[in-house]
């Protein structure tokens, strides 16, 4: 990941309230990536924060609840990747830096690459606008707002009511929770754009998740075309489950909005490898477009993986196909508002920034982390969002 100093970052210091002007405005530094969508009549903020040399989790926090504070903003959805022996801490941290927590936190173990005992923090926010919990079993599941085109429901950290059962029948046990939490914000299955599954020891199971993810979708009837986005990579959760599922749908109140799949044109799709999903989403709106992209590998048009062993090679190929997806939609590396890069090993992170450097990209907004990934010989993959 390419980062600016500290002297040198772009800020966009913002007065509230909001809506003075409507669009896009970004700050980054090494520590931080704040992008802010403006709206008729909700500000978003995507936030990314990598800890600072020597920072202790409670400080991290507070940087987080000051950028908040300063805008007025709920807390939609937060993820963290790192490590499972710092969690208590953190989760002690964390309401003493934000308040009484009414948003889902998602744990994933994501080994920071630099050796910290966070990676890094993700969070949505907004202001303006109520944000609604969604609870079940009387745990806070998911958050829910109306930006006025539509209605927004992400949900984070969902796994089995059993961790005791198999594998498989943990991750059908989830998919039952997921439909329960869309019907609880009334809505379905359809409306689901986006989702990010955290799988302990995937290597060894990936295949099984696959089977009962395409029966579920099979089961609702949802083409292949209609299939979400989606992230599948390695990571323990605090409860010990198979897995941890994170989501986003999208309930579109307007002929004006519009949400559909887009194809990779450097890819096969990738249900025709066994995996159900959509390698990238489009929404648009009279306010912009996003973009998401799903988890990218090395992976050929034939569905098998390229340059096995090469590191800088795999870099190469799934950043020329993101970038390829990005074109499509009249997009680049600088629209980007939120990534998680993945890496096989640590010591090998450093070749993104390489790339970057290169390539004459000034940054990516990314949670750089050690995990692996759906296949042993891929060392690399890429997820971003993009906002134009």
């Amino acid at each position: 990941m390419m980062t600016q100093d500290p002297e040198k970052t772009s800020t966009c210091h913002m007065p509230n309230p909001l809506r003075t002007r409507r669009g896009i405005h970004r700050q980054h530094n090494a520590a931080l990536d704040l992008v802010i969508f403006d709206q008729t009549h909700v500000r978003e903020l995507q936030l990314t924060l990598r800890p600072q040399p020597g920072e202790k989790i409670a400080a991290l926090f507070q940087r987080l609840g000051s950028i908040l504070k300063e805008h007025d903003a709920s807390v939609v959805k937060q993820d963290i990747f790192g490590s499972l022996t710092v969690q208590s801490e953190a989760l002690a941290a964390l309401p003493r830096a934000l308040g009484d927590l009414q948003w889902p936190v998602n744990w994933v173990e994501g080994a920071d690459c630099a050796g910290a005992p966070i990676a890094g923090v993700q969070v949505l926010a907004v202001s303006g606008v109520a944000v609604q919990p969604i609870v079940l079993k009387g745990k806070i599941i998911g958050r829910v707002f109306d930006d006025g085109l539509a209605r927004h429901c992400h949900f984070g950290g969902l796994g089995p009511r059993d961790i005791a059962l198999s594998q498989a029948d943990q991750t059908r046990q989830t998919y039952e929770t997921l439909e329960a939490a869309l019907q609880q914000a009334g809505m379905n299955v359809t409306h689901i754009a986006r989702t990010w599954f955290f799988l302990d020891d995937i290597l060894s199971w990936y295949d099984v998740f696959n089977e009962v993810r395409n029966a579920f979708f099979a089961k609702h009837k949802l083409s292949p075309g209609a299939l979400p986005a989606s992230t599948g990579v390695a990571g323990r959760n605090p409860a010990g489950a198979a897995l941890a599922v994170n989501a986003w749908a999208i309930q579109p109140h307007a002929a004006s909005v519009r949400v559909k799949a887009i194809p990779s044109p450097l890819q096969c799709p990738a249900p025709e490898y066994g995996s159900g999903f959509s390698r990238a989403l489009e929404v648009s709106t009279p306010h912009g477009r996003r973009v998401a992209v799903s988890g990218t590998a090395s992976i050929g048009p034939d569905g098998r993986t390229a340059h096995l062993g090469d590191l800088g090679a795999q870099i190469a190929l799934t950043m020329e196909v993101v970038k390829a997806i990005l074109d499509t939609r009249g997009l680049t590396f600088s629209d980007v508002t939120r990534a998680n890069a993945y890496f096989k090993h640590a010591a090998d992170a450093p070749a993104l920034a390489k790339w970057c450097s290169t390539q004459g990209v000034a940054f990516l907004p990314a949670v750089v982390v050690q995990s692996e990934i759906c296949r042993d010989n891929l060392l690399f993959e890429l997820e971003l969002d993009a906002m134009a």
